[in-house]
């Protein structure tokens, strides 16, 4: 039974070695191939020798080429060729290369069932051509969109030959609508030659260019470009031919201009390797052989063959396949088309070209493209592109940084600036040339940049003396125009960094960081006025204490009248008296409350508890009271007030007395027109319609209309430090309004603005740009330091100050006088006739004594009315006698 088994088994081993090898020994395939087409066909023959000399793929079997040679547009010579390839009985066909015949030969395999493999991109790839193989990366288009898309080109034109490639690039012409780029096409033609279309791309500042010409004319193309001046380090090449690498470009290798392009042969691979050791075909003609250039088609065939004689191998292993010839005058069809084509799509391997596979439609996919760049040492290899990864950059920051910056040492930088303090300043002297005849902040930082970065620059001033304006017709004018048309390298000064502007040129990261403010003159120091010592409370305040004051004498009033324990007798001796006195009479109390007030105190004293709880209210609201207001007095009388009309932009908004304005061009302008906040909106409409007009030219006049007042001047924040360090009545009004930065601008993918960059946020890094600041905002007398030498303890008071106290004393003074010579009046005529002389002459008599000092005492006159006799009262007072006090005489006195 085991011997059964054995002879079963051994036997099923020689029938699968029998379908292993089930091929014919020669298997015949064709080549379409041009006339002039030599290289393709060499390449052809030679990937048949690699596949016959390897006994892995068709150990057993070998390929036999057999070619036929295609008249250019011929279809009818394409037809018969096919036939005539076809009548030999081969079993696959590869080519041709021109668009026209293909069509024709893929509708011809596809009714035979006969493989049909190209190497070239073909528009008219659809679904009836289910036997045809393309293994041109189709979707290249993509790749080129990912890459320009990458570069941020804002416009850019492409230059072709042939209306029909422009398909290849359908892709990247959806920018257009996607990120509203522009775009233009230049084609070439017999009477628009290359150097006409390159003069007519310069005449439009046009800088990013797309090549989409035949391999053999992109040398023609560079140079006619270098004749023009358009191979600067600002103009941007991308050819999208695959061949690229395979061009003698070292007249071009030093002209500083970005030229891209794709490669999808992979010389870093080790198959690559085996295979280029071993290419050895060349010209027919040339007994040498010398070494041709791989190029993408070439490399594409040979992939082809390869792929086939695999698939051959891979489907021997499950059926025996005969070579059976067709015939184009029959509908009799290869039975074994559709298998291998299966067995195509599904062979995975490495080739010239990387990782060779198809999908369903027989398209070429999972492949990678090398993105190529011409640097000074030749090509070099910067990233990949594949259709999952997308585009991956690979290049080395370091090599370009160094690159770059040996560039930059052999050119002399282009440097455009305005005029402004303190940023660029034209210095004052004879005999100054050249980069001598500026200084500044502005002058000094590119210095200190070239230095650092060993190159050579020019320093100008900007022809119009503007900023960067751009007009309705979408141009730009001063130093922003200026970049934009490639005039000037850098344009460095007090430039913002704004959207705008960031969309037609680039920026560096910022040298310095600000805002806008208002520049205002500063408020004059307010005179002291007469009453100032009423300062300290408010009107509502006194109005408040006056209340308080009559309130609380009057219920003083009351509750001493009310208070039995007020009521006492008036000689504390003889207790049992007839009468009771109370010391609290309406003017008294008054009196009281009064002397409370002012802290003096009075000879009158509460007794019962109702009143002396009122007075020690009294007392502690007063005590309250006079010490806020003494604290506050010293405030007020040794502050230095200065009262400004506005204190911030909201300010400027609700008044219409101080006009308020910005340079006429500029970032400040355009935040304003542009800002949609309520506030800033109103501020444009009424800067707009004010007349005359409140803009400037620049910031020295915006400085001098402020300093000759009723003017507020919109300005950068760092600008405003400058003018108030050296001009002491010119102050900055409120915070910032917005938050911004300088930059240096360079034209659209400038080579040097990462060089730049990196110098300034080392320069930033030192502390140089503090210095820097330091050294040309800050002035030895300059306003802050006054301030900073200014006392710190209180200022003597002037008479200014405390002089309406003098005159509410003199008031006083003087209605007390007055009030004395009405009571000196009214008692006289109280007196007899026949007891006094006339009242003029008794008054005089009553002076003459106070000036001689006489005595303090009297006798007492009889008055008619029987008032002011000893112990009696008058209107609430208690009047004594003269006896109840002590006699002075005038020696007395005076000693």
């Amino acid at each position: 039974m085991g011997r059964y088994v054995v002879v079963f088994r051994f036997a099923l081993l020689l029938l699968n070695l029998g379908l292993r090898y089930a091929l014919p020994e020669v298997i015949r395939i064709g080549g379409l191939f041009e006339n002039f087409d030599d290289d393709r066909e060499m390449a052809f023959r030679y990937a048949v020798d690699r596949i016959n000399a390897d006994d892995a793929v068709l150990p057993k079997s070998r390929l036999s080429a057999k070619i036929e040679r295609l008249k250019p547009q011929s279809s009818f010579h394409a037809a018969k060729s096919v036939c005539s390839l076809v009548g030999e009985g081969v079993v696959a066909i590869f080519g041709p290369n021109s668009v026209g015949s293909s069509a024709l030969v893929r509708s011809t395999a596809s009714a035979l069932h006969l493989p049909h493999l190209e190497s070239h991109w073909d528009l008219e790839k659809g679904s009836k051509a289910a036997y045809t193989i393309s293994l041109f990366p189709r979707n290249i288009g993509t790749a080129i969109y990912h890459l320009v898309k990458s570069k941020n080109w804002r416009s850019f034109t492409i230059i072709y030959e042939d209306a029909e490639e422009l398909m290849k690039l359908q892709e990247l012409m959806k920018l257009r609508n996607q990120n509203n780029v522009k775009i233009s096409l230049q084609q070439y033609t017999v009477d628009f030659q290359y150097n006409k279309i390159l003069k007519d791309i310069r005449k439009k500042g046009e800088t990013n260019i797309v090549l989409e010409v035949p391999t053999s004319r992109i040398k023609d193309v560079l140079a006619e470009a270098q004749k023009a001046g358009m191979l600067t380090e600002y103009h941007n090449y991308l050819i999208t031919s695959l061949d690229f690498h395979t061009l003698d470009l070292s007249p071009f290798q030093h002209s500083r201009s970005n030229i891209s392009a794709f490669r999808i042969v992979s010389p870093d691979s080790q198959y690559y390797g085996r295979e280029a050791r071993s290419w050895t075909f060349g010209r027919k003609e040339n007994s040498l052989k010398k070494e041709m250039p791989l190029t993408t088609e070439t490399a594409l065939l040979v992939d082809a063959v390869n792929l086939y004689a695999r698939a051959l191998h891979a489907v021997s292993t499950v059926q025996a396949i005969s070579a059976r010839s067709v015939s184009c005058d029959n509908t009799a069809v290869w039975p074994y088309g559709s298998d291998l084509i299966d067995a195509i799509k599904k062979v995975r391997m490495k080739g010239l070209t990387g990782d060779v596979q198809v999908d369903n439609q027989g398209q070429r996919t999972h492949f990678t493209v090398d993105l190529l760049e011409l640097k000074t040492k030749g090509i070099v290899k910067v990233g990949e592109w594949d259709p999952k990864r997308s585009l991956v950059f690979s290049r080395n920051y370091s090599r370009d940084y160094s690159e770059a910056k040996d560039n930059l040492q052999n050119i002399t930088l282009r440097v455009t600036s305005i005029e402004s303090k303190p940023y660029t300043m034209i210095k004052k002297g004879d005999y100054l040339v050249g980069n001598q005849r500026y200084e500044g902040f502005c002058v000094d930082l590119i210095h200190k940049i070239c230095e650092r970065l060993l190159c050579k620059y020019e320093y100008r001033l900007v022809s119009d003396r503007n900023y960067g304006k751009k007009h309705e017709n979408g141009t730009w004018v001063g130093m922003i125009g200026a970049v934009i048309n490639r005039e000037v390298d850098l344009a460095i000064a007090d430039l913002t960094i704004t959207l705008e502007r960031e969309e037609v040129v680039d920026f560096t990261m910022p040298f310095m960081n600000l805002g806008i403010s208002i520049l205002f003159k500063k408020p004059t120091k307010s005179s002291p006025k007469l009453f100032s010592f009423l300062a300290p409370f408010s009107f509502e305040v006194w109005v408040y204490m006056a209340t308080a004051y009559l309130g609380v004498s009057l219920l003083l009033f009351v509750l001493a009248r009310f208070s039995p324990y007020e009521w006492v007798s008036p000689h504390p001796c003889n207790p049992k008296t007839e009468y009771l006195e109370n010391t609290f009479s309406l003017l008294n109390s008054f009196w009281f409350t009064i002397g409370s007030l002012m802290q003096q105190g009075s000879d009158i004293a509460p007794k019962a508890t109702s009143t002396r709880t009122v007075a020690a209210l009294w007392w502690f609201f007063t005590l309250i009271m006079i010490s806020s207001y003494t604290a506050n007095l010293a405030a007020f009388l040794t502050a230095e007030r200065m009262k400004s009309p506005i204190e911030s932009a909201d300010d400027l908004v609700r008044q219409s007395e101080i006009q308020y304005g910005c340079v006429e061009s500029g970032s400040t302008r355009s935040f304003f027109e542009d800002s949609k906040l309520q506030p800033y909106k109103r501020m444009w409409t009424v800067m707009q319609s004010t007349q005359p007009s409140v803009f400037t030219k620049n910031n020295d006049q915006g400085r001098e209309r402020v300093k000759k007042g009723n003017y507020a001047f919109l300005m950068e924040s760092t600008s405003i430090e400058y003018f108030t360090e050296r001009d002491c009545d010119l102050t900055m009004i409120g915070g910032l309004l917005d938050s911004k930065g300088y930059g240096i601008a360079t034209p659209p993918g400038s080579p040097y603005r990462a060089l730049i960059s990196s110098e300034i946020l080392k320069l930033q890094e030192d502390g140089f740009l503090h210095m820097l600041k330091a050294k040309w905002w800050q002035v030895t007398n300059s306003c802050t330091a006054d301030v900073k030498k200014k006392p710190t303890s209180a200022s003597e008071l002037g008479l200014p100050n405390v002089g309406g106290v003098f005159v509410v004393l003199l008031a006083g003074l003087g209605m007390a006088a007055i009030v004395a010579v009405f009571e000196f009046i009214w008692r006289t005529k109280k007196i007899p006739r026949d007891e006094r002389r006339m009242v003029l002459l008794e008054m005089v008599h009553e002076l003459q004594d106070i000036c001689k000092c006489r005595g303090s005492s009297r006798p007492a006159p009889n008055y008619l009315d029987g008032e002011f006799s000893p112990g009696s009262t008058d209107n609430g007072f208690v009047l004594h006698s003269a006896t109840s006090f002590n006699t002075v005489s005038s020696q007395d006195f005076l000693s």
